[in-house]
């Protein structure tokens, strides 16, 4: 481990505390943002001015102008940070190892995605058999310069002779589709263009898949509005100007669609939803010419999602009845299909089913920790798996045939490692497991339940060095999402070992609006009870700093997209509480996140202003429309990128020059703006280390760290 101290090598003791006084960043003068106090909108006759509007026209010269300006002041103040370089240089340290996944059968070959270190884009292999060579397959770093062109999904047809793969360009959720001949790697003549949320479900001669209409002319691809989502079927070796349109509906155009067909080619289900949760499902009988589809399940209140169907029998996992899910059988022939239970419901969350080899594995959730049991076909239990402890698990899919699979488990102090799994007597045995450059051994993870403003227990992770010592001097990076009903779980990331190394702690917090308990738990913190979700989160904080881990001298708080609004809410409630703030990537404009892109979809968790019930709860809360004037805000790095067309970077523009105007001290309020990145997937690593990077910088110089 290299330091850097200010003062130089002698006398340091005696130096530290007049460094520490003395050694000050200045921040240079902010652009001035043009206010425009004519813009205002009447919301059920509460009049709201919106003076920064014209920041949402990504494509304005003068946008570009003060977003440039913004990035200018932003580089300045962390370029003067004096220990940046010697993080930049350590994160790439504890990125640069082998990075190797759960590997898949696809019928002779054993795929498995694969980085050397440092690549910007992990490569996807295959292998003939298990005891094959490893060759190449995909390497999307072959596709930029950059590595900014990312490997997006990747689906087999059923006889495994083709692959359907989609890339997505600069992080955008706009996605191409290919298709790409297993055995030999030849690539197809075939492209689709304009999917979004969408891969492709494969038929008998081709595939399933959703997409939307061409931008229209002059319109920008990333912050229009999308809409009248279409299924359609492409057949192989054809152009996408000849695929045939299977599902669209004109009266609904903000909607989701996706297309799904049985093993057997026999039934096509079509998976409808007005948002990020209620789904409806259609299916229809492929082998009755001219059938229509019929509704199996009615939406939206309820969650359902097909996990298999095989002799016209469909397995659903659904939360109708059941808001820690259950695994229900339907017969698809039936005149009247009537559900019957596979896996009823238990006191864990049941978070996914799988099919492998005749038998049923099932992922649970238990304090936002992974639980995994076998059952045959019936739903008898066979047996609950041991695993390693504490973490995250993946994989356990298989085929029909397979008498193994493979799984994944990881935490937040063991790096991703895999496993053969044998279904007949449920031995697990190492295949693969991770080798660091570093000693995860050093570090522990504590579970802490804490009590939130109305009394409910929620449950929180703390990774730290062993023999922390909680005086109130910890770093703390508080970390959270609550919403639409994501869990966060426990998992490995070498960033976070940078701040671990430095004695700080890193702490999940796993907070209302997320899917930990089940449905109860998500819907307490969504529509007009969002507010649940901020007041458990500083809680959180409020827990960390009433039992000494830190003060708030030394705590930030960070969260992305969705957590980018619990953040911002946050950080406008209680200030006071902090010494920095991330929010990424945020929701910050809550009057006006459902008119670009794909943010209608998120009414359902959210509600709407246009809506009068709705409008209330969310003006009281929107992190844009609670900054006041004159209140000293703590040092804030506000992050988005311009590419990201889920959460358009207009809502940070705008919560920026808000809130640099409003600033009532000399605390920094950055805007740092990443190019040819969108809304975090599909990152090149390295720009991942230079974002951590200015992070940890940001946050270590505003906790009072002075050496690093």
């Amino acid at each position: 481990m290299k330091f850097y101290t200010l003062c130089g090598v002698a006398a340091l003791a005696a130096a530290f505390a007049g460094c520490q006084n003395t050694m000050t960043i200045k921040t240079k003068p902010y652009p001035v943002a043009r206010m425009d106090t004519t813009v205002q909108d009447d919301y059920h006759g509460t009049i709201v001015k919106d003076p920064y509007r014209w920041l949402e026209d990504d494509n304005s010269a003068e946008t570009a102008a003060w977003v440039k300006a913004e990035n200018e002041v932003t580089q300045d103040y962390l370029s003067q940070i004096p220990y940046r370089d010697r993080i930049k240089e350590r994160l790439t340290q504890l990125y640069d190892y082998l990075k190797e996944g759960t590997p898949f059968r696809v019928g002779e070959y054993y795929f498995f995605y694969k980085n050397d270190g440092l690549q910007n884009q992990s490569v996807l292999y295959y292998q003939k058999g298990l005891d094959g060579t490893p060759e190449v397959f995909l390497d999307p770093n072959t596709l930029s310069e950059n590595g900014t062109v990312a490997l997006n999904t990747v689906t087999f047809s059923k006889d495994d002779r083709y692959a359907a793969y989609s890339v997505s360009k600069s992080g955008s959720d706009w996605v191409e589709i290919f298709v790409m001949e297993v055995a030999t790697r030849k690539q197809l003549a075939d492209k689709i263009e304009w999917v979004k949320f969408s891969g492709a479900s494969w038929g008998k001669d081709g595939f399933y898949y959703s997409r939307y209409d061409a931008p229209a002319p002059g319109a920008s691809a990333y912050s229009a509005k999308n809409e009248y989502q279409k299924v359609y079927f492409h057949k192989l070796g054809t152009s996408q100007a000849e695929d045939q349109l299977v599902y669209e509906d004109k009266e609904h155009p903000l909607r989701y669609f996706s297309g799904q067909v049985s093993d057997d080619f026999k039934w096509l289900f079509i998976v409808a939803s007005e948002g990020t949760s209620g789904t409806e499902i259609l299916y229809k009988d492929l082998t009755a010419p001219g059938a229509g589809f019929k509704t199996l399940f009615p939406g939206f209140a309820n969650d359902y999602a097909i996990v298999d169907c095989r002799d016209d029998r469909a397995l659903v996992l659904t939360n109708d009845e059941a808001p820690n899910f259950r695994l229900v059988s339907v017969d698809l022939r039936a005149a009247v299909p009537a559900v019957e239970d596979v896996i009823p419901q238990s006191e864990n969350l049941l978070q996914w089913v799988t099919t492998a080899g005749g038998s049923l594995m099932a992922g649970y959730l238990k304090d936002a920790s992974s639980r995994v049991c076998q059952y045959d076909r019936s739903g008898k239990l066979v047996r609950e798996i041991t695993l390693p402890g504490i973490g995250t698990v993946s994989g356990f899919d298989g085929e029909q045939d397979d008498t193994e699979v493979f799984y994944g488990f990881s935490s937040f102090n063991v790096p991703p490692t895999s496993y053969r799994y044998s279904l007949a007597d449920g031995t697990s045995t190492l295949y693969r497991q991770t080798k660091v450059n570093f000693d995860v051994s050093a570090f522990e993870v504590e579970q802490v339940f804490y009590t939130s403003k109305d009394g409910t227990r929620v449950p929180m992770f703390l990774v730290y060095k062993k023999g922390l010592k909680r005086d109130g001097n910890n770093p703390v990076y508080l970390y959270a999402y609550g919403g639409f009903n994501i869990s966060r779980t426990p998992g490995f990331s070498p960033s976070n070992i940078l701040l671990l190394e430095q004695g700080g702690i890193y702490a999940l917090a796993n907070i209302r609006g997320g899917g930990e308990y089940g449905e109860a738990w998500h819907r307490a913190g969504m529509l007009e009870k969002k507010q649940n979700v901020f007041d458990d989160f500083i809680a959180a904080a409020e827990y960390l700093i009433a039992e000494k881990y830190t003060s708030p001298k030394k705590l930030a708080i960070a969260g992305g997209s969705n957590g980018g609004l619990l953040v911002g809410a946050c950080l406008t409630q209680r200030p006071d509480l902090y010494c920095a703030t991330f929010p990424m990537v945020g929701v910050l404009d809550m009057l006006r996140y459902h008119r670009f892109t794909i943010g209608w979809g998120w009414v359902v968790e959210y509600g709407s202003a246009d809506n009068a019930a709705d409008f209330p709860y969310l003006y009281k809360y929107s992190p844009l429309h609670n900054i006041k004037p004159g209140t000293c805000y703590p040092p804030t790095l506000i992050m988005t990128a311009d590419h990201d067309d889920r959460v358009v970077p207009a809502h940070s523009f705008k919560f920026g020059a808000t809130l640099q105007a409003a600033q009532g001290c000399d605390q920094p309020i950055l805007l740092r703006v990443e190019s040819d990145a969108g809304h975090g997937a599909g990152k090149p690593i390295s720009k991942t280390i230079q974002e951590q990077a200015d992070i940890w910088s940001f946050f270590l110089w505003n906790a009072g760290v002075r050496e690093f």
